[in-house]
C-alpha cells in the first residue's frame, strides 16, 4: 500500500512538474531541438554574430548572382540616420560591407506589408548615400544588395512557383541600365524540395532556412561543415538561460504574428467566399429579369419576383 502510494505521488510530482514548464511557456524549449530561423532573436543568432559570420558569407554567395564571391565582410550598424534630424531613419535586420567595399542588406520579413518593395528601394537608399565623399569626388559607388527571406509571395507572383528573384534597374529594352543595385527575393513559401532532391548548396541553404525548427536530427544531405556549424549553433539545448528567455519572447512574437496573419487571410477567404456567392445570386435575378423583360412581362411583375427595384429591371 505504501509502494503504491510512493508511486502515485510520483507520478503527480512529474505531472506537476510539465505543467509548471508548460504554463512558464517552457514546454516549447523541451520539444524544439532547433531554433525557428524566421524569429528575429533566431536570425541574428545564426547569421547577424561575428563568429558566425561565415554562415553568413556561404549563404550570401548561395544568393548573389555567380559573378560576385563574398571573401569576407565586416558587420556595420544597422540603425541608418537621415542626413537631418527630420530625416526618417532606417533599421536593417543585418548590414555589412564586403571586402571590396559592396554593401549587403539582409532581410527577414515574416509577413506582407504595405509598400513592401517601396521600402526597399528606401533602405536602398542609405547605403548608396552613405558613400558620398567631401571634397572633390567622381560619384563612383560600390555595389548595393538588398537581400529579402521572405515568408509569403508577392501577390502577382501566386501563380508562379520561383523562389528567387533577381531584380535590377533595367531599360525599355530589358537591358540592364545598372548593376551596381540588385534586389534579391526569396520567396520561402514557393520552395517544397524534400531533402532527397537537395543538389545544389543554394537547395540546402532554403531548405534549412525552412525546416530547421521541425528537424531533431541533422540531415545526412547537410554535412558539410558550414550545416554542421550552423546546427551546432541552433541547438536550443546549448542556450544560455538568457539566450533562452530571449528566444522564447521572440518565438511568442512569431506565433502571435503568424496567427493574426493566417486568421486575416482565413476571414478574407470566407469574405471572398461569401461576396462570391452574393455576386452570383445577383447576376442570375438580373439574368432571370432580363430573360422576362425579353418576353414582354410587366416591369412591376419582374421585380416582385426577382426582389430586383423597378429602376434596376428598367435598366436591363
Amino acid at each position: 500500500m505504501a509502494c503504491e502510494q510512493m508511486c502515485l505521488q510520483a507520478i503527480l510530482l512529474v505531472i506537476e512538474f510539465f505543467l509548471i514548464l508548460f504554463l512558464k511557456g517552457c514546454f516549447m524549449a523541451i520539444q524544439d531541438k532547433y531554433i525557428n530561423p524566421f524569429t528575429d532573436f533566431g536570425f541574428k543568432k545564426l547569421f547577424g554574430s561575428e563568429p558566425n559570420k561565415d554562415l553568413l558569407i556561404d549563404f550570401l554567395n548561395q544568393v548573389l548572382p555567380g559573378k560576385h564571391r563574398i571573401k569576407d565582410l565586416t558587420y556595420a550598424r544597422t540603425e541608418q540616420l537621415g542626413s537631418s534630424e527630420a530625416d526618417r531613419k532606417a533599421i536593417f535586420d543585418l548590414y555589412c560591407i564586403g571586402d571590396n567595399g559592396e554593401r549587403f542588406i539582409v532581410e527577414m520579413q515574416k509577413a506582407k506589408q504595405n509598400f513592401f518593395k517601396d521600402r526597399s528601394v528606401y533602405y536602398a537608399s542609405f547605403p548608396i548615400q552613405e558613400q558620398a565623399k567631401k571634397g572633390d569626388w567622381n560619384y563612383q559607388l560600390a555595389a548595393v544588395y538588398m537581400v529579402g527571406i521572405l515568408d509569403f509571395t508577392f501577390s502577382e507572383d501566386v501563380a508562379e512557383h520561383e523562389v528567387r528573384h533577381e531584380v535590377q534597374l533595367k531599360d525599355q529594352n530589358c537591358r540592364v541600365f545598372y548593376d551596381k543595385l540588385t534586389f534579391i527575393y526569396l520567396e520561402m513559401p514557393h520552395f517544397h524540395k524534400t531533402e532527397k532532391e537537395l543538389h545544389s548548396n543554394f537547395d540546402k541553404w532554403m531548405y534549412v532556412l525552412q525546416q530547421l525548427p521541425y528537424l531533431q536530427n541533422r540531415p545526412v544531405v547537410l554535412q558539410e561543415r558550414v550545416f554542421q556549424k550552423l546546427f551546432e549553433s541552433a541547438e536550443i539545448a546549448n542556450f544560455t538561460p538568457d539566450e533562452k528567455t530571449k528566444y522564447e519572447e521572440s518565438l511568442k512574437y512569431y506565433r502571435d504574428l503568424k496567427n493574426v496573419v493566417d486568421t486575416s487571410f482565413d476571414e478574407g477567404k470566407a469574405e471572398g467566399k461569401a461576396e462570391g456567392i452574393a455576386e452570383g445570386i445577383a447576376e442570375g435575378k438580373a439574368e432571370i429579369a432580363r430573360q422576362m423583360k425579353q418576353k414582354g412581362m410587366d416591369t412591376k411583375l419582374i421585380a416582385e419576383i426577382t426582389g430586383l427595384t423597378l429602376e434596376e429591371v428598367e435598366r436591363l
